[in-house]
């Protein structure tokens, strides 16, 4: 590692440790020509993964517009911010598991409906609405009449 302040080709690692966070190692080191201790961090190398959305563009996988669509679905709902993180944490644990470099849109919104449909059905008809784009209330009965039952089917 090259040292930030003479430039030096060669340290060596006085202490490592895992950062607050768990994600990287913070690594104490010191140049082995002026004698200087510097701090670096080694991370795991994010590979990009691509959303195709239905009109063929391509944006990068960002986790936070999961989280907030799934926030906005379970807005006054007694879903509790845990249970929030553990269905993105799935959605993403899914998403790069079973994708290498492009996923299509449809499919983490299938994901994030099954995670609310377990979670709450309130949440779940409210982000089918959108997500489906429900055009009038005929659509809309016929995805409460769906949920209504499966939930009968399970009884």
């Amino acid at each position: 590692m090259k040292c930030i302040f003479c430039g030096y080709d060669d340290s060596k690692v006085i202490d490592s440790r895992s950062s607050e966070d768990g994600n990287a190692i913070r690594r104490r080191r010191e140049c082995l020509q002026c004698g200087k201790r510097f701090t670096t961090y080694e991370t795991i190398e994010d590979t990009v993964l691509l959303v195709v959305k239905n009109n063929g563009t391509r944006q990068a996988y960002d986790e936070n517009k999961v989280r907030n669509g799934i926030i906005k679905a379970c807005e006054k709902r007694p879903v509790s911010s845990a249970k929030i993180e553990q269905m993105v944490n799935f959605v993403s644990r899914t998403v790069y598991n079973t994708y290498d470099r492009e996923v299509p849109s449809h499919e983490i919104g299938e994901l994030v409906m099954a995670q609310l449909k377990d979670a709450d059905e309130v949440a779940y008809v409210r982000y089918a609405s959108v997500y489906r784009k429900f055009t009038d209330v005929s659509s809309f009965m016929e995805e409460l009449q769906k949920l209504i039952d499966n939930k009968e089917a399970k009884k």
